[in-house]
This record gives structure tokens, sequence and C-alpha cells, in this order.
């Protein structure tokens, strides 16, 4: 039982390593593929101030979303209704925003998804690893609860050898 707990602890360890890894590359990703996004929509607000059809199409209006979810769905919207709208593309290459910018710019938002998508994997593999863990100690524990009575009962008349079990007894 005790190698079976101290096996499940490195594990649950290796899983929240994976985890923490797993998050500084989404982290790494989202902060390149933002950055790219809002260069896009300074742009964008510039080049199509004139067209609210297309401001509204390209949600330009207001704040950009903060959570990951939100921001996601946002910069999704932008990407995929710019690369529809042929006006669009024609606008922003006036300002050097061409076609295959747009493209790299929703293949940083792709890969944030798919980053995000790892994390949240190794995210849930580092909870059942702790839970598994826990379960495993608990178990342990009752055992060890158990041994430590019926160890005080055998050896009542012969406290050294309690000690020598490391069970010490108070005075």
């Amino acid at each position: 039982m005790l190698d079976t707990a101290n096996q499940l602890q490195q594990v649950q360890q290796k899983e929240y390593g994976d985890q923490f890894e797993a998050t500084g590359d989404l982290k790494k990703k989202w902060e390149n593929a933002d950055a790219e996004y809002i260069r896009f929509v300074k742009v964008a607000r510039i080049a199509l101030k004139s067209d609210h059809a297309l401001y509204q199409k390209l949600d330009l209006d207001g704040p950009r979303k903060r959570t990951l979810s939100g921001w996601l769905a946002q910069a999704k919207q932008f990407y995929i209704n710019a690369l529809a709208d042929p006006i669009v593309l024609e606008k922003m290459a006036a300002y050097g925003m061409t076609q295959a910018k747009f493209e790299a710019g929703k293949t940083l938002l792709e890969e944030t998804e798919t980053a995000n998508a790892a994390q949240e994997k190794e995210k849930g593999e580092a909870q059942q690893a702790t839970l598994e863990r826990d379960k495993a100690i608990d178990k342990l524990e009752d055992w060890l609860s158990d041994f430590i009575a019926i160890a005080r009962i055998a050896l009542e008349e012969k406290p050294q050898l309690l000690e020598k079990l490391g069970i010490v007894e108070p005075s």
C-alpha cells in the first residue's frame, strides 16, 4: 500500500508538472495571438470606420474580451468574417494587412485553441491523479490506524517494542 501511495504521489507530481507546462505554453501562444489580433483590430477600426455593417460584422465596437473563452469567440468572429469578405480584405490590404497575414493571424488563434484544449486535458489528468493518490493514502491511513491500535493492544506490556515501531505512548 505504501509503494502504491508513493507511486501515485509521483504520478500526481508528474501530471501537475505537465499541467504547468501546458499552461505556460497556452499563455505564450495566447499572448502572441492576442498581440497580432490587436494589431489587426486597430487597423480595421481605421480602415473600416465609415462602414458600420463591417464594423459590426467584425465586432470592432467596444473593448476586447479578457477571458480566454470570450477572447477566442471574439477573435474567431473577426478572422472568419474578415477572411470571408472581399471588401474587408481589399480595404485592409490598403494598410498592408494582406490575406496571407489574416491567415497567419487565424493560425495563431487556432494554435491557441489547441493549446487551450491540451491545457484542459492536462488539468483533468492532474485532478484525476490527485483523486487516485488521495484514495490510496486514505486506504493506507485506515490500515495504519488499525495496525497501531492492534499493536498497542498486543504490546501493552512492552512499550519499548512500540517505540521500535515508531509508536510513542504519551506519558
